[in-house]
């Protein structure tokens, strides 16, 4: 089974929520709501190296939450 790399989550006990994982090294989930992160994966390496992909890897669930409503709506 291939898992792509960001999936959608959604849990009806928090609607408000927008919660969108990442399935690769760093693991985490993402509340697009409050931005609050939860870590999977130890971060290892240059503080300030972690800090750069951590920006990064946040900018492209973002991306790819608004890829999937565009898509959404195009249905």
């Amino acid at each position: 089974m291939t898992v792509p790399r960001f999936l959608l989550g959604d849990n009806t006990d928090h609607p408000e929520d927008i919660f969108i994982m990442h399935t690769e090294y760093p693991q985490f989930i993402i509340n697009l709501a409050n931005d609050d992160v939860e870590w999977y994966d130890e971060l290892r390496g240059d503080e300030s190296e972690i800090a750069i992909e951590i920006a990064r890897l946040i900018e492209e669930a973002s991306l790819f939450y608004d890829r999937e409503m565009e898509r959404y709506a195009e249905e």
